[in-house]
């Protein structure tokens, strides 16, 4: 049955404007972007599908073009505007962390780390550079590596730090294996970049390892 011809209290888009985005499922958020099913299924239908193609959201966001238009009644169009959907998200989080105090709204800079690096095929390790009132300079990727590697310079990480000014910075890298868990290598890196930033009186505050859903904290863990 097509949704048009659903009870209205059911169909997706009626229900997020009488009740609120947060109660949808997933499947029906995913609707409302899908807008249209195709022959045989609805578009709930459609994106039920795509979840359990792509094992829930953070690995249909992960999809690459070519794996997400396999799916039939799925095509570049709908994979570009889900790219733009993504990207609107990332800045509007970037913004966010660039009005406030970093250190007094974890969850904001959680949330940019968990959108700009989840789900990622590779290692990639960003700074976020913040001045003296710990509100956001700057967020870059520094260093890029393969599944299960990153090489990272302190050298160049401090030539970073100088060249905006930082007073502080925070760290993140994902874990393509999905464990969020940071590894002695991780922790040995972490004190060579605090020791090296110390140098130039760059504080590092944190340092996160994004993977699995989640971003672990070394300073919550008291690594720093």
């Amino acid at each position: 049955m097509a949704i048009p011809d659903w009870p209205e209290s059911e169909r997706p888009r009626e229900k997020l404007l009488k009740n609120g985005a947060a109660h949808l499922s997933d499947a029906e958020l995913l609707a409302i972007f899908l807008r249209t099913g195709m022959a045989g299924k609805s578009a709930v239908d459609l994106a039920r599908e795509l979840l359990t193609c792509f094992n829930g959201l953070t690995g249909l966001f992960a999809a690459d073009q070519t794996a997400f238009c396999e799916l039939r009644g799925i095509g570049p169009a709908k994979y570009a505007q889900l790219q733009a959907v993504l990207e609107m998200a990332r800045r509007a989080l970037e913004e966010k962390i660039k009005s406030v105090d970093a250190l007094n709204s974890p969850r904001s800079v959680r949330d940019y780390l968990r959108l700009s690096l989840q789900g990622k095929k590779y290692e990639i390790f960003v700074g976020i550079f913040l001045d003296a009132q710990n509100r956001t300079i700057a967020a870059e990727e520094l260093f890029r590596g393969t599944l299960t590697h990153t090489s990272v310079y302190p050298r160049e990480v401090v030539k970073r730090a100088l060249h905006h000014n930082a007073a502080a910075i925070i760290f993140a890298h994902n874990h393509p294996s999905g464990i969020a868990e940071p590894s002695h290598a991780d922790e040995l890196l972490t004190q060579s970049l605090k020791q090296a930033l110390g140098l130039v009186e760059v504080k590092v505050l944190d340092h996160f390892i994004v993977g699995g859903g989640t971003a672990m904290s070394f300073a919550e863990r008291g690594l720093i």
